[in-house]
């Protein structure tokens, strides 16, 4: 009993003491909160507070949908139309030129003197401002290993046809054909491991994400204001198209320039311009997804179309007609062919009738000049070679007849003998 009075005396001593300590943590923290309290009092008014708080609300907290509107505010362009980017409320035209550079370091002292003097002529010439932007990209080669892969499979279908031409010129035995064959089979498979060893490494390379790539552009900018008079008096198509031949010269003549230093440079299209802003506002997913597969997917679209119901109904009738129509010509031609066949057979047939038409034709016409009895003698010989012919055609026949009834016979006579024989070894199977 006493050790129990001891241990409710010693929580009751432990329970006031955490009390005791939880009062003063309390009074320690209420001067350091009224400090707080005063100096936000001091530093910020109330009208601050509440034009932070709106902001919050705006655009912090996201209460509101984002609308399109704000996100062209956002963009600093308008839309780019016709290889321009409308830019100020359609006050702004620009158009951009990219660049390929040229090896000055492996240059000659003469050859880096012209390009030094090309490009001061190019600034002499200017009489309009230009930027220079450089952009820098990680390189990617996805579609370069595509048409190496597409090569690398019509290099081993054709591997596959040489093979098949292969096997039949060995069947044939045709050395001279076997030999080229093997040949060109040989040197398609030379070029086959060279383009996979070739795809291996642009893969290899195009795995590693520091190497980067360099461009450089022009751009070319031209303001409304600079056409002068009352532009009310012209429609908007009007003023983007003088607009549009405004830019071009003046691009044609930085390109023409540019030539001089031995820099070729070309005017970017639509599509060009959307990758080249696209990868510079979104740096990072650039590099994961192109704007060239986007564009290939059709994300941009707000729906997809397909073929009309009656437009595929059309093209299977189309086909089906080339089908019948290519199988009609082939019936045709063979029926045709075997037509041919038995006129000339008739004509063979009527051959040794005409030969005797002509025969007595030629007595009757030298009659006269012939003594009477060599005559008839001549007509009984027509008469009689004739007679032969015609018998000897029909014993050709008969001939043949017999031959085709002998085979038959004997294919019979044979099937006959064959039967018994396995009648005789289903019955010495059954006794075993």
């Amino acid at each position: 009993m006493d050790i129990i009075l001891v241990l409710q005396i010693l929580i009751g001593v432990i329970v006031f003491i955490m009390f005791l300590l939880v009062l003063l943590y309390l009074y320690l923290i209420k001067p350091k909160k009224q400090k707080a309290e005063e100096s936000t009092t001091i530093l910020y008014s109330e009208e601050e507070i509440k034009t932070e708080e709106k902001k919050i609300e705006k655009y912090g907290r996201f209460q509101g949908n984002l609308t399109q509107e704000s996100i062209f505010d956002f963009m600093e362009f308008d839309e780019i139309v016709d290889n321009m980017i409308i830019r100020k409320n359609k006050t702004q035209y620009v158009m951009i030129l990219q660049c390929n550079g040229v090896n000055y370091d492996l240059m000659s002292e003469q050859e880096k003197i012209a390009v030094e003097e090309g490009f001061v002529q190019f600034l002499n010439t200017l009489r309009f401002p230009i930027q220079l932007y450089v952009q820098s990209r990680t390189l990617n080669l996805k579609d370069i290993i595509t048409g190496y892969k597409e090569r690398v499979n019509t290099l081993v279908s054709d591997i596959d046809k040489i093979n098949v031409k292969l096997a039949q010129a060995k069947k044939a035995n045709n050395k001279a054909l076997q030999e080229k064959l093997e040949f060109e089979k040989r040197r398609k498979s030379n070029v086959l491991g060279y383009g996979m060893e070739i795809t291996d490494y642009v893969e290899r390379l195009n795995s590693n994400q520091n190497i980067l790539q360099q461009r450089t552009y022009v751009v070319v900018s031209f303001f409304i204001n600079e056409l002068g008079g009352n532009l009310e008096n012209y429609t908007k198509e009007e003023i983007s198209n003088m607009c549009f031949s405004e830019l071009y010269t003046r691009c044609q003549n930085v390109s023409s320039a540019l030539a001089t230093s031995q820099v070729t440079s070309r005017i970017l299209d639509s599509e060009e311009l959307a990758e080249l802003l696209y990868i510079a506002y979104n740096r990072d997913e650039s590099e994961i997804y192109q704007l060239s597969k986007a564009l290939d997917a059709q994300y941009d679209a707000l729906y997809s179309t397909g073929k009309d119901v009656l437009q595929k109904k059309q093209e299977k009738l189309d086909k089906e007609i080339n089908i019948a129509a290519i199988d009609l010509a082939t019936d045709s031609i063979l029926r045709a062919d075997k037509q041919k066949q038995m006129e000339d057979l008739e004509r063979e047939k009527n051959k040794t009738g005409k030969i005797k038409e002509m025969a007595s034709q030629l007595l009757d016409k030298y009659e006269e000049q012939l003594n009477p009895r060599v005559f008839e003698i001549a007509k009984e010989n027509v008469e009689k070679s004739f007679t032969q012919k015609k018998n000897e055609t029909k014993v050709e026949t008969k001939g043949q007849r017999k031959t085709t009834t002998q085979t038959t016979k004997r294919n019979r006579i044979e099937g006959q003998t064959e039967a018994p024989k396995r009648k005789v070894v289903k019955q010495e199977k059954r006794k075993d």
